[in-house]
């Protein structure tokens, strides 16, 4: 189970995941991604909710605002979501470690507490 928290540990979303074996964190986000992708395309509707924002969606309290429903590309979602990654914007909590490297390989099990935390730019920061 993959948990999306703000910074003072307020659950705001979470997806399930089946992951057998160890998996490095850029396959974890990428499987993510997909997924959540692919639940947007099955249905497209108003808002994305989803790790980053598609191209042409804005930022919304509740996920990403999308002008009008539309396809989106997974690859083109993992790559951002892996970018924003690296630029430190969201890091990534496995039991209570931080992990910081997109290629650590990670075991997980069904008892994993796999948790995503999106950091917000400051207004005039």
């Amino acid at each position: 189970m993959i948990h999306d928290e703000t910074a003072g540990g307020r659950i705001v979303g979470a997806l399930e995941l089946d992951v057998a074996g160890p998996v490095r964190l850029r396959e974890l986000i990428r499987l993510r991604v997909r997924e959540e992708v692919a639940r947007y395309n099955a249905r497209p509707v108003e808002r994305f909710h989803g790790l980053v924002r598609p191209t042409a969606a804005e930022a919304d309290l509740n996920g990403y605002l999308m002008p009008t429903p539309a396809r989106i590309d997974w690859e083109r979602q993992a790559d951002a979501a892996e970018a924003a990654f690296e630029r430190n914007g969201f890091f990534v909590l496995v039991g209570d470690r931080q992990v910081e490297d997109l290629d650590e390989e990670l075991t997980l099990d069904e008892a994993s507490r796999v948790v995503f935390i999106r950091l917000v730019q400051l207004v005039g920061g």
